[in-house]
């Protein structure tokens, strides 16, 4: 059974002592409780309506079962959803501290985040009950939280125990498997930056984590079809990829294993605010899918640069001062918060002017090398929006209201709001950025050639 790989991982993890996969077994919630986090304690299970009435009186019998004592729960309305912002943190976190309880959560990814933070600022252990296979964070380490307009992965640890029920993440609505696989297929544009990065001597690749995610990566991601028509194996290898995923960010302590410039696309969104106010807000994995696409299109530009085109004497001379940079990012945004927040991300990755011509050398030196390997790493643009339009998923910006225009100032913001060295930042470093951006919107380019679908799809 695939979910014996998971099995296996827990040997790296950090904080994650046991995980259940399998079918009918919330029952194990209250097992896997006492085993972690301690069955003489008291628990507070946190939750919203929804997931409360699919999971939360078996999950609060397990726990009783197994000799946990059990505060009044916690439940957030479902409509609005709840938002995975600090004040909510703070809310979990005064439950817990005031009952002198472990949080037991039941949900998908905001109810997931906002106890992990809270029971990590507060240093206690918790276990996870998973209702939707619909992002990658379950296993991870830290939360991504918003707190004063800007949306970054907080450190907090993962959670002790995790219960996977795949019969209860199966009844999700469609469109949350079909985020979670738009999620995890950023891991492929995502690892191609990551490659750079080590090839440039940046970000050096974590064998174990690399092999945590990439290794089962296309048995996840090879059947969107049969995953949208409900198929139950093509539905376990996806729940089993999430866990590997967050497994290795947990044991690198860092996203990096799962996350590159694709991923930029949807904090600048977030951090925007956009779609938060529908009915139905916009979903984080919507939002990642298309930053795939995004830079699954620039992969597709570049991966056969030229760039001994490049003069390092001509970058050099037009480099930008510190405060020149500054500028720049702060143009790129509308909100002081996330510009400011921006900045410092921008100023973590500035390279000195001193250093640059070497940067551009380097570049030079490594990019042949590169080519055949991120070939065989990106499926290209045309092939990514393919596999998500297959597995129901969000493949064309239009579908969520974003525009081209949007579009492409996003490139640009996502090359600023993290300190993350992406493809983005060869570009930026050669020079060739606006050329590389603006060809992919011009005639002939992957975004002026691409059909707007009919209609809109649920996000």
């Amino acid at each position: 059974m695939s979910s014996q790989r998971v099995l296996r991982a827990l040997a790296s993890a950090t904080d994650t002592k046991r995980i259940v996969i399998g079918r009918d077994v919330l029952q194990a919630a209250g097992e896997v409780f006492a085993e972690t986090v301690g069955g003489a304690g008291t628990a507070v299970v946190v939750a919203d309506e929804t997931t409360w009435r699919l999971a939360g009186p078996a999950v609060a019998a397990s726990l009783r079962a197994h000799g946990v004592d059990l505060a009044d729960p916690l439940v957030f309305p479902s409509r609005p959803p709840v938002y995975a912002g600090y004040e909510n943190v703070s809310r979990v976190r005064e439950r817990l501290r005031s009952t002198g309880a472990a949080a037991c959560s039941i949900g998908s990814g905001t109810i997931s985040d906002l106890t992990k933070l809270a029971s990590g600022e507060l240093a206690r252990p918790y276990v996870h009950v998973c209702t939707a296979a619909s992002m990658d964070g379950y296993a991870a380490f830290g939360a991504a939280i918003t707190k004063d307009g800007f949306k970054i992965t907080r450190t907090c640890p993962a959670p002790a125990g995790i219960v996977a029920d795949l019969d209860v993440m199966a009844t999700a609505p469609g469109r949350m498997l079909a985020n979670g696989y738009a999620d995890l297929i950023e891991k492929y544009p995502g690892g191609a930056d990551w490659i750079v990065a080590d090839a440039l001597g940046i970000e050096a690749i974590d064998p174990e984590a690399w092999n945590l995610v990439q290794g089962p990566l296309d048995e996840a991601m090879s059947r969107p079809q049969a995953l949208a028509a409900g198929d139950p194996d093509a539905f376990e290898a996806l729940v089993v990829e999430i866990m590997l995923s967050g497994l290795a960010i947990q044991a690198h302590q860092s996203s990096r294993p799962g996350s590159g410039a694709g991923h930029n696309f949807s904090h600048q969104w977030e951090m925007e605010g956009y779609g938060l106010d529908w009915p139905l807000p916009l979903s984080h994995g919507a939002k990642v899918g298309l930053g795939a696409i995004a830079i699954a299109a620039v992969y597709d530009a570049v991966i056969d640069a030229d760039f001994s085109a490049v003069d390092p004497d001509a970058v050099v001379e037009g480099w930008p001062t510190p405060e020149q940079n500054e500028a720049r990012v702060r143009a790129l945004q509308d909100i002081p918060a996330i510009a400011d927040a921006a900045v410092a991300q921008s100023d973590g990755k500035y390279i000195p002017r001193g250093q640059v011509r070497e940067h551009v050398l380097a570049i030079q030196r490594v990019w042949p090398g590169l080519r055949a390997r991120l070939r065989e790493q990106v499926p290209t643009a045309a092939r990514t929006r393919d596999m998500l339009r297959a597995a129901g998923a969000v493949h064309h910006p239009a579908q969520v209201g974003i525009s081209l225009d949007k579009l492409r100032r996003t490139y640009y913001q996502a090359q600023t709001i993290r300190s993350r060295y992406t493809v983005l930042d060869v570009l930026f470093a050669t020079g060739l950025l606006h050329s590389v951006v603006d060809s992919l919107f011009e005639p002939g380019g992957f975004w002026a050639e691409e059909a707007v679908p009919d209609g809109g799809i649920a996000p």
